[in-house]
């Protein structure tokens, strides 16, 4: 049970933590050809799982007390 509260809080930290990311890249890239294409990969592939992951950790602590 302990592990699934983990991920279920790791996999709630990644979605909101990427969705967050894109509106930020959005609204702070000054690239102008292919912004959405770069808000979208950072997003995906930076911000969320690095929100996973302190989530996870945050989740960790939570249930192991």
């Amino acid at each position: 049970m302990r592990v699934i509260q983990i991920l279920l809080f790791a996999g709630i930290g990644y979605a909101l933590c990427a969705v967050a990311g894109y509106f930020l890249v959005l609204a702070i890239s000054t690239n102008r050809h292919d912004n959405s294409v770069e808000a979208v990969m950072t997003a995906a592939f930076v911000i969320g799982p690095l929100g996973a992951i302190v989530a996870g950790f945050l989740a960790a602590f939570r249930v192991g007390q």
